[in-house]
């Protein structure tokens, strides 16, 4: 949808104004210097709920200078260099044309592809041979700005649109052997909620700049926001006209920059300085040094400089860096500001004259010898508590907690069958992307259409519709629709044995990496994630079923261990999280992965309530880890599989490299 007006009791209201919006000077500084050069490449705004967020970036839009475009063009083509590809083209270099404010593109979550990218008339393609194509949203965004609310929440085919749009600057449609391609260059805004699961990395590098939000935790401030709020909704037109003239002047100041812009110089001192800087971050690719220069540039004339300064560059990198970071899902975004600084420190020039002989004050320093200042101990310095160890819940059952290991590539399980879920990348399932597997019935009018079912269903029908001349005469009726096999996100769930068996230092830091390594895995594939452990004489739902996998790694990393071994309490928790979830999300197929050594130690019962409990799961695609290690094992894991017809897989068989090597031996040893 282009430019969302907010209601309020079914009544329009004016857009919040920019400048009213309380607090948030990062937000409101990056989201302004996109304005000035989009070349910038974006926002990524992070934050809790109810920061603001969407209000900000909507407000913005009020503040863009007006584009020029060619009268009666669909894909808003500049007069002045109209796109010689505009499917509404080719236009006249005398072509009318007029002035229209800046459009804001709200891109939603559940759009379909054809909403997105355009949709072409196939009933026309046949019956009359022409190209009747509709712009999508990319075709509205072209030259403004395309924003999306949750952008994490989007789905890969969608995201894989965005990726080539924002790559290419031109959107393609292809339908059938028919392609359309127009221009679409846009500033990308995307808000999300990190506690809903993060970004893919290739369109988390896409966004130019990152922004952290939080709500102000100063009362008066937040008095302020509430009561700017209130005065809002009561009048709106009142309120918008009380900020019209701060508004008017923040947009007045964008222009001026935009008209800077072109002028400012960047020197080679300030481009070592920026290359100082990413490359003391070890940031992946140039990307981050191009959008650090850009963002400087237009600092530099947001600031009114002719010339980039070191200031720049610091507020750039503060922007363009923390979310290119990463080393993986799990690494939360930010830089050091003393990093920063310090490779700031490091690009300047030496100074002329004679070299010192030391730090200021002639004394020797810490890497000559010298005394550690006071503060705390220096990095790299041992803590003074071991981090594998925690105060224990109670005086009988003392706990322990060890980290994991670094991630390997894991083995990929499937849920058996083929499902109807939502796109991902784990399991078979019948999708509206991915191969043309055959034809849906008739009744079903939904997808991409299938040209040949459509000419067979039509062909029939040619003598009695009277048709003459070239081409064939379809009716809606004729339309048929491709069924499409692709792959699904599913709903892993962990169920994690905590107890003292499991204590082990080494062995448990095995299972750690492992379930960390298949976290990873289910990040990869799009898939929802849950955490279940049973210890001591229950079990508990440690994350109820979430996309963020990073939540899933915080707790599995805090997870301590001690006490007996509840593997009924654990399975029957397990069964009782999926049953709620089957009504919660029943298109979601769930896969449980339950890690254990196979011991039932709690009650004297034990073992007869866990195999009563593995029958309530038979139904569900199951993959025991078994975690038992040493020369004398009890195959208890193995057991335990058997009852609920799951896989079995020994903890060091998890890793996919582990696999192979275990074919590729078998296989020489048969040759």
């Amino acid at each position: 949808m282009i430019g969302r007006t907010p209601t309020h009791e079914g009544v329009l209201l004016k857009p919040y104004p920019f400048t009213a919006v309380v607090g948030m000077p990062d937000l409101r500084l990056a989201l302004v210097l996109s304005s000035i050069s989009p070349a910038v490449g974006g926002v990524l705004v992070r934050g809790e709920k109810g920061t603001a967020k969407s209000t900000m970036v909507r407000a913005l839009a009020g503040l863009l200078p007006g584009v020029d475009v060619v009268d009666g063009c669909r894909f808003s083509c500049d007069p002045v260099s109209p796109d010689p590809a505009c499917p509404d083209g080719p236009h006249a270099a005398d072509a009318p044309a007029h002035r229209r404010p800046a459009r804001l593109v709200e891109l939603p979550v559940g759009a379909a592809e054809d909403r997105v990218v355009g949709s072409l008339n196939l009933e026309k393609a046949l019956s009359e041979g022409v190209t009747d194509y509709q712009p999508g949203l990319l075709a509205a965004a072209h030259r403004g700005l395309l924003y999306v609310d949750e952008v994490n929440l989007l789905h890969d085919h969608l995201v894989d649109t965005l990726l080539d749009a924002a790559a290419m600057g031109r959107a393609t449609v292809e339908r059938e052997g028919v392609s359309v391609s127009h221009a679409a260059r846009f500033v990308l805004i995307g808000t999300m909620n990190p506690e809903e699961g993060e970004l893919r990395p290739q369109l988390l590098d896409r966004f130019g700049l990152t922004v952290e939000v939080a709500s102000s935790r100063d009362p008066e401030q937040r008095v302020e926001v509430v009561r700017r709020r209130l005065a809002y909704e009561a009048d709106p037109d009142g309120f918008a006209d009380g900020y019209a003239s701060s508004d008017a002047a923040l947009a007045a100041e964008i222009e001026a920059a935009q008209r800077l812009l072109p002028s400012v110089k960047l020197p080679d001192e300030a481009l070592r300085q920026i290359a100082e800087v990413c490359a003391s971050f070890e940031v992946d690719g140039m990307r981050a040094d191009i959008v650090t220069a850009r963002t400087a540039v237009a600092h530099a004339a947001w600031a009114g400089r002719a010339e980039v300064t070191t200031e720049d560059i610091r507020v750039a990198a503060r922007l363009a860096l923390p979310h290119r970071r990463r080393r993986n899902p799990f690494d939360a975004p930010g830089i050091s500001e003393e990093q920063l600084e310090q490779a700031l420190e490091d690009a300047q020039p030496p100074p002329e004259g004679p070299d010192d002989d030391g730090p200021s004050g002639g004394g020797p320093g810490p890497e000559d010898g010298g005394p550690i200042p006071d503060g705390g101990p220096s990095e790299g310095a041992p803590p003074s508590e071991s981090p594998d160890q925690a105060p224990s819940g109670n005086g009988s059952s003392p706990q322990k907690t060890v980290g994991a290991g670094d991630a390997f590539r894991a083995r990929v399980f499937r849920v058996k069958g083929t499902g109807e879920g939502e796109r991902g990348r784990r399991s078979r399932a019948i999708t509206d992307t991915g191969r043309t597997i055959g034809v849906q019935p008739p009744s079903v009018r939904d997808g991409r259409p299938h040209l040949v079912a459509t000419i067979r269903a039509a062909a029939p029908h040619q003598q009695a519709r009277g048709r003459s001349g070239a081409g064939l005469e379809v009716r809606s009726a004729d339309l048929r629709f491709a069924l499409r096999e692709g792959r699904e996100g599913n709903l892993v769930l962990f169920c994690v044995d905590a107890s003292g068996s499991m204590g082990a230092r080494a062995r448990m830091r095995e299972v750690k990496t492992a379930v960390l390594s298949l976290l990873l895995d289910a990040y990869q594939r799009r898939d929802k994630v849950g955490l279940v452990t049973f210890r001591g004489t229950g079990a508990e739902l440690a994350l109820p079923p979430t996309i963020s996998v990073e939540a899933a790694a915080a707790r599995l990393e805090g997870l301590p261990t001690g006490g007996r071994t509840p593997l009924a309490e654990g399975l029957l928790e397990a069964a009782r999280v999926l049953r709620v979830e089957a009504i919660r999300d029943p298109r979601r197929r769930p896969l449980l992965v339950l890690v254990t050594d196979g011991r039932a130690t709690s009650g004297s019962d034990a073992v007869a309530r866990a195999k009563a409990a593995a029958g309530l799961l038979t139904d569900v695609t199951t993959i025991v880890m078994d975690c038992e290690t040493g020369r004398m094992r009890l195959g208890l894991a193995a057991e335990l599989a058997g009852h609920l017809g799951a896989e079995h897989v020994p903890l060091s068989d998890v890793a996919a490299e582990s696999l192979a090597s275990a074919v590729r031996e078998r296989t020489g040893r048969a040759a």
